[in-house]
């Protein structure tokens, strides 16, 4: 079960998926709340970090100031690796476009701004090209 960790091979290898929907970063005291489709949850001294479908928060009365697109990138890739959320985060400041990445276990995940997914989606494809074995 354990990924890859050769940075070439990560960045060769990516295969970026755009996710579907608009998700939402928002923040609740206490535990996630139950019912909801929760991408990721982060336990914080201030509160409990929670990124959901746009569409729920909107239902819950979530506040929020940021709309994302959620990008996996395909890869195996080792929680131990060196340098690919540093890359790709490099390489799409580049071109100005932010993200926030989240590690799984297998995969890590990047959020960037919704209304930018195509760019991100192109700069993120043309990196792994550069890299391909």
């Amino acid at each position: 079960m354990t990924g890859e960790r050769d940075l070439r091979r990560l960045l060769g290898t990516m295969e970026p998926e755009l996710r579907a929907g608009v998700w939402v970063f928002t923040s609740v005291k206490g535990p996630a709340p139950e019912g909801f489709d929760i991408a990721v949850t982060v336990a914080e001294a201030e509160g409990t970090t929670l990124v959901l479908p746009q569409e729920q928060a909107d239902a819950a009365g979530f506040s929020y100031d940021f709309r994302a697109a959620w990008i996996i990138l395909r890869v195996h890739s080792a929680l131990d690796a060196v340098g690919l959320t540093a890359a790709v985060a490099t390489h799409l400041a580049d071109f100005g476009l932010s993200c926030n990445v989240v590690a799984g276990f297998y995969h890590d995940h990047i959020f960037v701004p919704h209304d930018e997914a195509d760019a991100a989606m192109s700069v993120l494809k043309a990196l792994s090209a550069q890299h391909r074995l």
